[in-house]
C-alpha cells in the first residue's frame, strides 16, 4: 500500500489544515517523543535503584548536579524551562527527604546541592543510560551532527512556543 497521498502524520488532522501543516507535524513528533522521554528518564532512574522519583524529579536532580555547584531555585527553573515553581519546590522537598539533595543559605538565597548519594544516583542513571540508551544508538548509526542540529531546532522552536504563550496570555 502507498502511503504518498496519506498526508502528515499528525494527531490532529483539524489543526494541520491550512497554511504550515509541518508544524502540526512538528507537534506530534513532540508529543510523543516528549512522553517517551518522560518514561525513559523515570524507568531508568528506578534501573539505577531510585523508583520513587518522577520525571521532574530526576531533572531537577541532574540540574543541581550540573556542574558541581550549588543553584538557586531560579536558576533551576529558567534552566528547565519550568514557569511553575512550586513543582519544582516539591521536586526538591523530595530530593531532601530522599537524601539526594541539600539546602544551605547565603544571604537570604537558599542554594541546593547534591549530596554524595545524589552524585551516586546521578552515576548510576549514566551507566543505564549508556548501557541501554547510547550503546543502542551508536550501534544504530546515529549521525552525532544531526543529533546536534535537532537539538538546535527544538531550542529555537522552543522559543517560538515561549513567545506565542506570551502572546496568548495578552489576549
Amino acid at each position: 500500500m502507498s502511503t504518498e497521498n496519506l498526508g502528515p502524520v499528525v494527531s490532529s488532522s483539524h489543526l494541520a489544515e491550512g497554511g504550515f501543516s509541518e508544524i502540526s507535524e512538528f507537534e506530534f513528533g513532540l508529543i510523543i517523543a516528549s512522553n517517551a522521554f518522560s518514561r525513559w528518564v523515570s524507568r531508568s532512574m528506578s534501573a539505577a535503584g531510585f523508583p520513587d522519583l518522577g520525571y521532574l524529579d530526576v531533572l531537577v536532580l541532574h540540574a543541581v548536579r550540573h556542574r558541581t555547584r550549588p543553584k538557586k531555585l531560579a536558576d533551576i527553573c529558567l534552566t528547565l524551562n519550568v514557569e511553575d515553581t512550586h513543582t519544582v519546590t516539591y521536586a526538591i522537598k523530595k530530593l531532601t527527604k530522599a537524601g539526594l539533595v541539600k539546602t544551605s543559605r547565603a544571604g537570604k538565597e537558599k542554594l541546593i546541592e547534591t549530596t554524595p548519594r545524589g552524585v551516586e544516583a546521578c552515576q548510576r542513571y549514566k551507566e543505564v543510560r549508556d548501557h541501554l540508551l547510547l550503546s543502542s544508538m551508536d550501534d544504530l548509526g546515529f549521525d552525532k551532527d544531526q543529533i546536534s542540529k535537532l537539538s538546535q531546532l527544538l531550542r529555537l522552536m522552543s522559543g517560538q512556543y515561549d513567545q506565542a504563550t506570551r502572546a496568548a496570555a495578552l489576549v
